[in-house]
């Protein structure tokens, strides 16, 4: 989950008479006193409606007054109810059985059949004609697209509106609404407005979106924020067989993986904007598994969708959210292809799903006009540039807005500008913003300088024994040209001070040009990462890990200076030439850094200096981020791949450095989203040293002594206890989203998710470089078979906490070899 996440949840969560025309809300009941699930509710001579769910329960509401309820289901009569006043909640609606089809009409409860069935006769035409659809069936589009988000706290009672949380800030609650889907009251905190021209080639699959203007309420300076809210919304297409958002895929039920999936029951048909139209109901055919429930209209001659509904169930394996739902409707082009001209989607997020408790409505509405077709662009038309701030686009007129609004605001939005704007003024609100900043940045803001991260405050290892830090950065705005970080650190064992300090500059924003330096004096787990860091303040939890298995005292003092210059010539392509220069010695007594310096290893030297120049270039395709300063946040985090090459050059004599060499280092991962089986993460590692150096300079294969997982590393193995100077490696984990424990009773009720995994590597060791080596260290390398380990775990424990178990594969003859770890790891993930 990304980091932006923690802060509306904490935001939002810790705030833990504007009326629509017609409400309507109940329960629907057969003769029997049995609920009617799926059944049909709508607003009578209008296509405003919505199912029942499992329960029987709907709720519905319309801006439109209205006077008769319609409530129809297959097998039963229908039933047409006068409305006596604008809101009716509570209604008992009881349907009868119908006499005259009672004998040729089966009522659906439970699974349904896939032969013979009507409603997968149409599913099959529409599968048939989908390719004839939408803006894929031209070689080129363009459209104008209006997105609409919000985020609202909902189940407003007097129980919160008393709270002290709110003292100061009461005029809020007279801008709280009733969700039209939920029926819950509900108060709005954010709001935010975009206008974009989108243009697209399906010949040469390129896309670009071009931002014409947005608006927000009482946040406008925040981009960071204002980027994350976006994204937290993919872009799905019901066509395909998943529907992907906050990192689950949920199987569509317009897919050909569907069949095997929903029950699909042919419930009606009518006249939609004049066209015959077939209704579907759909629900899951099992529980606990990423689907939806709800209907669609189908037309008749093009077999194309003209609206769906779709409602994740109650037992859905997603955290944090105790509803989504999602409603899109598609017009009409030249009587053959229907285009889509808007999509709602709501999350209804919650600390559990009980239907009671108070949470927080994200809420999204896109329209779509003006499309075009067919107007050919060149290639070069779709390069995205590396520096595009669009200032003007978010400080448009309200004469702007006026005129690309494809929906005019209703009264009650145009009244949360107001109240927003008022409230985000106030002191009440600040202390809870500054609150939930703090927690998600790890950071306390002052004027002009930040003090933190406040989560490395403490640490332990056997050489520093408990270890405080303390630091701070400067920061006078997301987009600072320059920034200047720093921390000191006490150990009180070794009753040492430490310290580091690093700074960077933007010298051009189109080029992302940057140069930065740092210094580091400190102690360091070195072998945590086959790849190598550049970040000269960067330190391994491993370093200092509270919690820790065996010995944890081979740690190295380090002295590492460091200068780069970085730039972007592409998006998300960076190329980066550094140097640095370390002296590298042993922080324990019983730990040993030393080598030969002659040919005859009479002479040894325990420090080692090194002076290296490096040409690295990363390239994250599809990667996303916020911000044009100096330091840029990513905004879809694990959401794309990175490739990493990194050519080094160790140079003798320079600044007194030790010893020649080349390193050549490459990284690669990959996620990836497997429809309905889960997801993967696959990374790939290899490199090679060529000359002799000391086990200082060496590969060290990561092991991991701690308790607590760790990216790229071995569990079972003890740092130092495979080295090598050539080395490939892979990683391959999966969560299986929950897929195999929803089909087991009990299991199914705890939400747990599946968790494997597979590690291996394969290296060896010059003999050049092991003639040098006076450690006293065993140089063990993996090279006569790869080493491996593989694992199974529990993942989403309470929510928050995975737990795997790590096996050992083989090299059981190593000394002190653990064949079993055991790690956890906490965190938030939908």
């Amino acid at each position: 989950m990304n980091r932006y996440t923690y802060f509306f949840l904490i935001l939002l969560f810790g705030f833990s008479g504007l009326n629509a025309q017609t409400k309507v809300g109940g329960v629907v009941n057969d003769n029997t006193g049995k609920t009617v699930p799926f059944a049909n509710v709508v607003f009578a001579n209008s296509t405003t409606g919505t199912t029942t769910n499992e329960e029987g329960e709907f709720y519905l509401q319309a801006d439109d007054n209205f006077d008769t309820l319609v409530v129809s289901f297959i097998g039963y009569e229908t039933l047409r109810i006068p409305l006596d006043s604008r809101v009716n909640l509570n209604m008992e609606i009881t349907l009868e059985e119908s006499a005259s089809t009672l004998e040729e009409v089966v009522i659906y409860r439970g699974k349904t059949s896939k032969k013979n069935n009507p409603a997968i006769d149409i599913l099959k035409k529409v599968w048939a004609n989908r390719r004839s659809n939408g803006i894929r069936a031209f070689d080129q589009y363009s459209y104008k697209e209006y997105e609409k988000l919000e985020f609202d706290i909902n189940t407003i009672d007097s129980t919160l509106i008393n709270s002290r949380i709110f003292n100061g800030m009461e005029f809020i609650f007279d801008y709280a609404d009733t969700n039209k889907v939920t029926g819950k009251t509900y108060l709005p905190m954010f709001i935010n407005e975009s206008v974009n021209k989108v243009y697209g080639d399906n010949i040469l699959n390129e896309e670009k979106e071009v931002l014409l203007g947005n608006k927000n309420s009482g946040f406008n300076q925040n981009r960071n924020l204002i980027d994350f809210v976006k994204d937290i919304y993919d872009d799905y297409d019901i066509y395909k067989n998943y529907i992907k958002f906050f990192d689950k895929s949920f199987v569509s039920p317009i897919s050909t993986t569907g069949i095997d999936t929903y029950n699909y029951i042919l419930s009606d048909s009518a006249y939609v904007d004049n066209k015959w139209c077939y209704n579907i109901v759909y629900y899951p055919r099992r529980e606990n598994e990423l689907t939806f429930k709800g209907d669609f209209w189908v037309n008749d001659t093009t077999w194309a969708v003209k609206n769906i509904n779709l409602e994740t169930t109650k037992d859905v394996n997603i955290n944090w959210i105790k509803q989504v739902y999602i409603e899109q409707d598609f017009k009409v082009l030249s009587d053959s292809v229907f285009l889509i001209t808007r999509d709602f989607f709501m999350a209804d997020f919650g600390l559990n799903k009980k239907k009671s408790s108070r949470g927080v409505y994200a809420k999204r509405t896109m329209l779509y006009d003006e499309y075009e077709f067919n107007n050919k662009r060149p290639a070069s038309f779709y390069q995205q540039p590396v520096y595009n701030p669009q200032s003007q686009a978010y400080n448009q007129s309200e004469e702007f807005w006026s005129a690309n609004r494809l929906e005019k605001l209703n009264e009650d939005e145009e009244g949360i500008y107001i109240m927003l704007d008022s409230l985000t003024k106030t002191k009440a609100f600040n202390r809870l913003y500054n609150v939930a900043t703090i927690v998600q940045s790890g950071y306390v803001e002052f004027d002009g300088w930040d003090y933190g991260p406040i989560y490395s405050t403490f640490g332990f290892n056997d050489v520093e024994g408990v270890r405080t830090r303390f630091g701070g950065r400067t920061y006078f705005g997301q987009s600072d040209p320059w920034r200047i970080e720093a921390y000191g650190a006490y150990g009180f064992k070794d009753q040492k001070f430490k310290y580091g300090i690093s700074g960077k500059v933007l010298l051009d924003p189109k080029s992302r040009l940057i140069i930065s330096g740092g210094n580091r004096r400190d102690v360091e787990q070195l072998g945590t990462s086959l790849t190598n860091s550049t970040d000269v303040l960067g330190r391994s939890l491993a370093s200092s890990s509270l919690l820790n298995i065996g010995d944890t005292d081979k740690l190295s003092s380090i002295n590492l200076s460091v200068f780069s210059v970085e730039m972007e010539p592409l998006k998300n392509f960076t190329v980066r030439f550094g140097a640095n220069y370390r002296e590298l010695s042993p922080a324990s007594p019983d730990f040993s850094l030393d080598y030969y310096v002659n040919e005859e290893r009479t002479e040894i030297a325990s420090e080692i200096h090194q002076t290296e120049f490096s040409t690295i270039l990363t390239w994250m395709p599809g990667r996303k981020v916020s911000g044009y300063g100096v330091e840029r946040n990513v905004v879809n985090e694990e959401d794309f791949p990175t490739l990493f090459l990194n050519y080094s050059l160790g140079v003798k004599d320079v600044f007194d450095s030790d010893f020649d060499y080349k390193k050549i280092q490459f990284f690669y991962n990959q996620p990836l989203l497997i429809g309905g089986v889960g997801f993967s993460n696959i990374s790939l590692e290899a490199g090679k040293t060529f000359g002799a150096v000391p086990l200082g300079l060496l590969s060290v294969v990561p092991g991991n002594q701690t308790y607590f997982e760790l990216y790229n590393t071995f569990p079972t193995l003890d740092f130092y206890e495979f080295v090598t100077d050539s080395y490939s490696a892979i990683h391959i984990g999966h969560n299986f989203n929950g897929r195999i424990f929803s089909r087991i009773p009990l299991l199914r009720e705890l939400d747990l998710r599946e968790l494997i995994g597979f590690r291996a590597v394969y290296g060896d060791i010059s003999e050049e470089s092991k003639k040098i080596d006076a450690s006293g260290l065993p140089l063990t390398a993996p090279d006569s078979d790869p080493f491996y380990e593989y694992s199974v775990g529990i993942g989403n424990i309470l929510k928050v906490m995975r737990f795997d178990v790590h096996f050992r594969g083989n090299y059981f003859q190593n000394p002190d070899a653990r064949s079993m770890a055991f790690t956890i790891d906490f965190g938030f993930h939908f």
